[in-house]
């Protein structure tokens, strides 16, 4: 898996004269990143935008340090519930478009609340999406919103969404317990306003669905093993 290290960073900041220190964009897309490493945040302290799109990237984690970050783009990746924003004060849009947040990831967006100047989020392509009420409760549960997955918020929205929070996020909470239990999770650990990790058992050998963060790493490492054998293959008829 790719690291986030100097060597790439400055392989992506041509537009910068490959300097970090001042950096205010930088594109990380199609890496094959796994995670968020330190390295991003102290070698580029002053980025503003951030593409991270169609990564491996399981949790957003380590940018804490990013206090001017405006726009960050996680879409196409395995993130499973929000995280590790708390300190982006900035922050103003969130692209997690296409990840794995199930029913209790969406009870984890209520940690944006904090986040007062966002006023866009993308979760289209998410498990969650599917919930009947789940447009209502994100309205809700962020007043700041103006956008949500692309489209404008309207007045009647909101005081839909203020009316209805309570009884959406009730029904949210039993059907999230439903879903974890269904994974092997335990679902006494939702509820809460903030929602603490889930551990999810499994053997390794049973699918329980047929699309995951999971499975979208093992394809990829399944692949790659694929290629080098195939250019160990190519080698190899070259020496011939």
């Amino acid at each position: 898996m790719v690291q986030i290290d100097e060597v790439l960073l400055r392989g992506r900041a041509e537009h910068n004269d490959r300097c970090l220190a001042n950096l205010k964009e930088i594109s990380l897309h199609q890496q094959n990143i796994e995670s968020i490493n330190r390295a991003l945040t102290r070698m580029c302290p002053e980025l503003e935008i951030l593409y991270l799109q169609h990564n491996l990237i399981s949790k957003i984690e380590n940018l804490r340090r990013l206090r001017d970050l405006d726009y960050l783009n996680m879409a196409l990746n395995n993130v499973t519930e929000i995280t590790g924003l708390e300190r982006n004060e900035k922050l103003r849009k969130l692209d997690l478009t296409v990840n794995f947040i199930d029913l209790e990831g969406l009870l984890t967006i209520e940690r944006l609340r904090v986040n007062h100047q966002l006023e866009e989020l993308y979760m289209v392509g998410n498990p969650c999406a599917e919930f009947q009420g789940y447009r209502l409760y994100v309205i809700g549960s962020l007043p700041q919103l103006t956008r949500l997955d692309g489209n404008q918020i309207t007045a009647s929205e909101r005081i839909q969404a203020n009316q209805q929070l309570p009884e959406i996020r009730a029904r949210l909470v039993v059907a999230a317990k439903e879903r974890v239990r269904a994974k092997g999770g335990d679902p006494t650990l939702v509820g809460a306003e903030l929602v603490p990790d889930q551990e999810v058992n499994s053997d390794g050998e049973e699918e329980l669905y047929g699309w995951s963060a999971e499975i979208r790493t093992a394809d990829y490492k399944r692949d790659e093993k694929k290629k080098q054998k195939e250019k160990e293959e190519e080698e190899e008829e070259k020496k011939e």
